[in-house]
């Protein structure tokens, strides 16, 4: 809007009047369309906002100009999701490398906080593309784990340490343990921090090349998450520390939108992975809460011993929901469990295996997680994860730059616990969850 070059005090009172509402109106336009927390609720419009969602870490990378990328492999895996009733989408942003290192996505976006232009491209896209569809991304913007470079990199990069012991060369849990003690030092170094915030800014203030829109202005994007899964392990006090000032940090760049930490709550084994639950999630500038939930990593469930062990993998899943969204409530915040999922049956990772008791398992936690949604004490849940129609080189192999992104990360053998467009009886129980819990959004 220009003013024109003659104009009468009259004429310029008016106008500047009708600027100055011009520009509220839109203000206003734009705050409704973002999400916002109303106690243990989202509200979207002034209305409730809850999910079925998916986990989709591949996305941007299938919308990159790499050459992995795959526009319309993209465009068909939305327009997928979408026709189930999908509407929030779990996505990376920052994925670290250099490409030479093992067990990652490939390619990475971030080298040394050097962003590559190429693949930022491809998360302009996805949004853009989720827009086109009403979804909403819960944006990830590092990872604990290092199938996508994550905390341990950074330190790489700067020497604070000199090799990243990767745990999926070997079975001894000791490896488990020394890579996850070495990568929660991350939160004692004020030049690693320095370096991940710095690369959270660029995408904060990224502009979209499609869109034109910068992200802190998109209301595709639903929330910031802190990294993926981070433990404090035995450096909590400096965990939690680290949590509050990067969440501050972003809300100091961007105030629209919500933050989460990514945390995977109490799991199994919390006596020693430092992830204490109402600790994580109480900062002010943490705006809602998360949890995981894995019956077979933490081995509750064991798929060939389905019999013995699967009633009572369901009855600790009811009772680790509820521990966790009591303390939700505590804290009244929204809780979203935004991680679960169950192999094949027999443990197969052959794609034309059956998937009868993942049908049943979906069908139990979704269940769980929409009639507490009803009741205003969840807010959403995203299933791990879409594969669609990317299918592994081979059953149960480690993926290799090339191979298709399906919804098993690099460090997991392809096959586990993707959902393929081609798995009819599991899409049916997405797709009847996902219509209940959109239901509640009117």
């Amino acid at each position: 809007m220009s003013l024109p070059r003659y104009v009468g005090i009259k004429s310029l009172l008016f106008f500047m009047i009708f600027l100055n509402q011009h520009t509220i109106s839109q203000s206003i336009s734009l705050n409704n369309s973002f999400i916002r927390v109303n106690g243990t609720q989202f509200i979207l419009n002034n209305k409730p906002y809850c999910y079925v969602g998916a986990n989709f870490w591949a996305g941007m990378n299938l919308g990159s100009l790499s050459k992995s990328g795959n526009k319309e492999r993209l465009i068909r895996e939305l327009d997928r999701m979408s026709s189930l009733g999908i509407n929030n989408l779990r996505i990376m942003a920052l994925t670290e490398g250099p490409d030479t290192e093992p067990y990652r996505i490939v390619p990475a976006n971030n080298d040394s906080g050097i962003l590559k232009e190429g693949y930022l491209i491809g998360l302009d896209f996805l949004l853009a593309e989720m827009k086109k569809r009403n979804m909403y991304a819960v944006v990830c913007l590092s990872n604990f784990w290092p199938w996508s470079g994550g905390f341990a990199q950074y330190q790489k990069w700067l020497g604070d340490i000199k090799t990243i012991h990767y745990p999926m060369d070997t079975t001894k849990a000791q490896d488990w343990d020394l890579y996850m003690q070495e990568t929660a030092k991350f939160y004692s170094s004020p030049e690693a921090i320095e370096l991940y915030l710095n690369s959270i800014k660029k995408i904060i203030q990224r502009v979209n090349s499609l869109s034109n829109l910068e992200y802190r202005n998109d209301g595709t994007i639903m929330s910031w998450e802190l990294c993926n899964e981070p433990r404090g392990m035995k450096n909590v006090k400096d965990y939690l520390l680290w949590i509050d000032k990067s969440a501050s940090y972003i809300k100091q760049l961007d105030n629209n939108h919500l933050v989460t930490v990514g945390s995977e709550g109490l799991d199994s084994y919390k006596e020693i992975n430092g992830t204490p639950f109402t600790e994580t999630h109480q900062s002010k500038f943490i705006d809602y809460t998360c949890a995981h939930l894995w019956v077979q990593n933490w081995n509750w469930y064991d798929v060939k011993n389905h019999k013995e062990t699967y009633p009572t993998a369901l009855k600790k899943v009811a009772e680790y929901l509820e521990e966790h969204i009591n303390l939700a409530g505590k804290l009244n915040k929204p809780f979203v469990l935004e991680e679960f999922g169950i192999g094949r049956d027999n443990g197969s990772y052959d794609v034309t295996s059956s998937t009868k008791i993942r049908d049943d398992y979906y069908s139990y936690v979704f269940k769980l997680i929409c009639n507490y949604t009803k009741q205003h004490k969840a807010a959403g849940v995203n299933f791990w994860a879409w594969g669609g129609e990317g299918r592994p080189r081979s059953s149960g192999c480690w993926w290799k730059e090339g191979d298709d992104f399906i919804g098993d990360p690099p460090h997991e053998q392809q096959g586990w616990y993707s959902v393929y467009d081609k798995d009819k009886s599991t899409l049916k129980v997405i797709k009847k969850y996902a219509k209940f819990m959109n239901k509640l959004r009117k």
